[in-house]
């Protein structure tokens, strides 16, 4: 199978899950500006999350573009990313509607680490079946990024029980170091 079909299915399942987040967010009762000031939190948890899935649409499209064939084991990991992808609405909401509390920011935390750890597997999954001298191996090098967000996301669950704000700075930092555009994999496919 050509990684196409991969793609397109995957693009799907982030446009729906996008759907999902936006339709948490209620109108808000009252015709004044500070009718909106309720909203607050649930708006801020979904323009994170929003930023993250677009991250993942991001790279997960360039990481396909160096796939020459996809195996079966290539289609569970990338199932496993999308399963832990498809977790953000709820995370989202529960953060967002319980006002950024210790529990929801850490579940938050814990998906995120979740989906970086299986965005990690489908990574390697596709190395494996493509060889160490791939294209995708060659251009992640020693991937910085993609080492230190999960720790930053293991560092920033406990601390959440210290202060959700500090764990919200982090998962904030780390979508900071995502936005950043990841020209790697491009600058080889170019080459």
């Amino acid at each position: 199978m050509k990684s196409n079909r991969l793609e397109a299915f995957s693009d799907g399942v982030l446009a729906i899950i996008i759907t999902i987040m936006v339709l948490e967010l209620k109108a808000p009762k009252g015709e004044s500006l500070l009718a909106l000031q309720p909203m607050i939190p649930g708006f801020l948890s979904y323009v994170l999350s929003f930023v993250y899935i677009g991250i993942y649409w991001n790279n997960h499209h360039h990481m396909l573009h160096t796939v020459e064939k996809v195996s079966g084991a290539m289609l569970w990991a990338n199932l496993h990313l999308l399963f832990w992808l498809s977790l953000f609405p709820l995370a989202t909401a529960w953060m967002g509607e319980n006002h950024f509390a210790t529990i929801p920011v850490a579940l938050y935390g814990l998906v995120l680490l979740m989906a970086a750890i299986s965005y990690w597997v489908l990574q390697r999954t596709i190395i494996s079946s493509q060889g160490e001298d791939s294209i995708l191996r060659r251009a992640i090098g020693k991937d910085y990024k993609g080492i230190s967000s999960p720790l930053l996301y293991l560092a920033a669950i406990p601390l959440s029980f210290l202060s959700p704000w500090i764990s919200e700075g982090i998962y904030v930092l780390v979508a900071l170091l995502w936005l950043v555009p990841d020209k790697r994999i491009e600058t080889m496919l170019r080459d």
